[in-house]
């Protein structure tokens, strides 16, 4: 009989802590999606930005080159999670779409954002050509549109205002500004000094002035130009570049500019991948070799 009563006394006791743990990790995981997470993913020489709202919607901006992305957004997303609600392509180099014929194998993408410049690489044709086969929807980014990602986080697509697709695919680059609370990023993309200063003459102040500065380019001397810098007024700025790449990037120049205006520099092949996790008031930032 008394061993009876350990018995349950023994299950009513690991049914509780069970029920404590299960109630402990709501807490924590409602807790965790009240921030926004921004993440510069070290894929080597290139871009790839992945961004989860509030709410859990997840963007992924450029893809890297190929055969990179997938390692990195294991390590930061859920193995359990197979879903992208969007793609944003930048730019159709291949150092920003390489990687997203992988990312069509393995994850469902619900949306996909382009610039609408033209490349007859083979790459962007296989990739234009999964996208159709797999009837997700194709837009065409343009100035004034609103992405919501839900939680009061948005993106606001900044650049391109026109038709591009003629352009050169770094003049005709993306550039977006992602928005939470008080934080926000100026997504620069591989635009040039060219696109910066049709940003500068066509937005206000209040409207480019950001937190970070994804810096345009991978740090290119082509980029970041002064004017752009000092509309920006970046606290940080962050740079994605490969260890030892052959162009040399970052810049000096780069560099200078973005120190003499006070930004602190972040760099993947110093840092690894970057992840800043904002609550809407202040940023935390961390790092993953």
């Amino acid at each position: 009989m008394l061993s009876n009563v350990k018995k349950y006394g023994l299950l009513i006791f690991t049914f509780s802590l069970l029920l404590v743990n299960i109630f402990l990790f709501r807490l924590d995981f409602q807790s965790f999606h009240k921030s926004l997470t921004f993440a510069i993913l070290d894929i080597g020489q290139g871009d790839a930005l992945f961004i989860e709202s509030p709410t859990g919607t997840q963007i992924l901006i450029d893809g890297g080159p190929p055969r990179k992305i997938l390692s990195q957004l294991a390590r930061i997303m859920s193995p359990f999670d197979r879903k992208l609600d969007a793609i944003i392509i930048t730019n159709p180099d291949q150092d920003h779409i390489g990687g997203f014929s992988d990312v069509l194998k393995i994850y469902k993408v619900g949306a996909v954002f382009e610039p609408g410049t033209y490349s007859d690489s083979k790459t962007y044709q296989n990739l234009k050509n999964e996208i159709k086969n797999k009837n997700i929807p194709n837009i065409l980014a343009k100035k004034g549109m609103r992405l919501d990602l839900g939680g009061g986080a948005v993106i606001d697509i900044l650049f391109p205002d026109h038709d591009v697709f003629d352009w050169s695919s770094n003049d005709g680059s993306i550039v977006a500004k992602l928005v939470y609370g008080s934080t926000s990023v100026m997504l620069a993309g591989d635009s040039t000094m060219k696109t910066e200063k049709i940003i500068v003459v066509e937005n206000s102040l209040a409207t480019l002035k950001s937190t970070i500065l994804k810096v345009g380019h991978h740090g290119s001397r082509t980029s970041t130009g002064e004017e752009f810098v000092k509309f920006v007024a970046p606290t940080y700025a962050v740079i994605s570049n490969g260890r030892d790449n052959k162009y040399g990037h970052p810049h000096q120049e780069t560099i200078h500019t973005l120190s003499s205006f006070g930004a602190k520099i972040f760099r993947t092949d110093l840092l690894g991948t970057i992840i800043m996790k904002s609550d809407g008031k202040n940023e935390v930032f961390s790092f993953r070799k």
